[in-house]
């Protein structure tokens, strides 16, 4: 079993009120693998420019994420510069540089085209589209989107909608996509739309899943310290389906494994929370999780 991504592969120079870094690796695929890779296998797609550190992604190879759908070609890899401030409710971009990523066509390696759980990482709908073009009949299609997107490629957007059947969106997007006010509503009209189930991301409120005729809630995990955000929704969805496709399909668990798993991106910079992290320890806080909960 293993879980396509693609999405971007990026560096990233982050301040916040604890400290900062310079050009560590970020990006959703990242994110996005560092979590998945705890529950399942994970199969790459994204470019990224002849200065990145491959040596820095080496820990996930040996966590049975394969990079052969990672193209390196000439020039500067995507670069993301961003200043969190007290509180870490507010963010301001310092730089954004798309470099190689401008040009990202993703190709499917064949021998990445029969995944069964395809996760959308947040890029451009029509190459969202173009990426379902190439793979075969999975089982669970999953995608990212963001306000960018919402509002400058929507025809595109609400065309993949039609496609998927799980959209992860904040509570902001939700209402900004499907242009109601309350959540609830909003994810009703996403869900009429073709995903039949809506994950709405709430920051440290946690975050409600939206089905057929119910919904479930679950809260964030509250961390000692919050040290960067950066990736924790990539983060969170990489933990929700790595536990779909190598753990179980209750989808209350998942969501309650993706809150503990998103819950580790936010004590480090970049993805170094995730390089030694233990499994076990992912089910522990998922074990603190349901003990808040019923029905889990």
């Amino acid at each position: 079993m293993a879980v396509l991504v693609v999405g971007s592969v990026a560096l990233d120079s982050v301040e916040t009120p604890t400290g900062c870094v310079d050009r560590v690796v970020g990006g959703s695929a990242t994110f996005f693998s560092a979590a998945a890779s705890l529950f399942t296998g994970v199969r790459v797609v994204g470019v990224v420019g002849d200065d990145f550190p491959l040596d820095r992604l080496r820990f996930l190879q040996e966590r049975e994420v394969d990079l052969t759908g990672l193209a390196r070609v000439p020039g500067e890899s995507f670069f993301w510069a961003g200043r969190y401030h007290a509180g870490f409710r507010k963010r301001t971009t310092l730089a954004t540089r798309l470099g190689v990523f401008a040009s990202f066509d993703p190709v499917v390696p064949p021998g990445f085209r029969d995944s069964g759980v395809v996760f959308l990482g947040n890029i451009d709908p029509v190459l969202q589209l173009g990426v379902l073009d190439q793979v075969r009949s999975p089982r669970l299609v999953a995608a990212d989107t963001m306000n960018f997107w919402i509002d400058g490629a929507r025809e595109a957007l609400i065309e993949l909608l039609a496609r998927i059947d799980m959209l992860f969106v904040n509570d902001e997007e939700a209402v900004a996509l499907a242009e109601r006010g309350d959540v609830a509503e909003a994810a009703a009209w996403i869900r009429e739309r073709g995903p039949g189930i809506v994950v709405v991301k709430q920051g440290d409120q946690g975050a409600t899943l939206f089905a057929d005729g119910w919904t479930f809630s679950c809260p964030a995990y509250s961390v000692p310290a919050v040290v960067d955000p950066t990736g924790a929704g990539d983060a969170f969805a990489g933990g929700f389906l790595g536990y779909l496709d190598g753990r179980g399909t209750d989808l209350r668990r998942a969501l309650v494994h993706a809150s503990a798993t998103g819950s580790y991106a936010v004590e480090a910079f970049s993805v170094d929370r995730f390089r030694q992290l233990d499994p076990d320890a992912v089910k522990g806080r998922a074990e603190t999780l349901n003990g808040s909960l019923e029905h889990v």
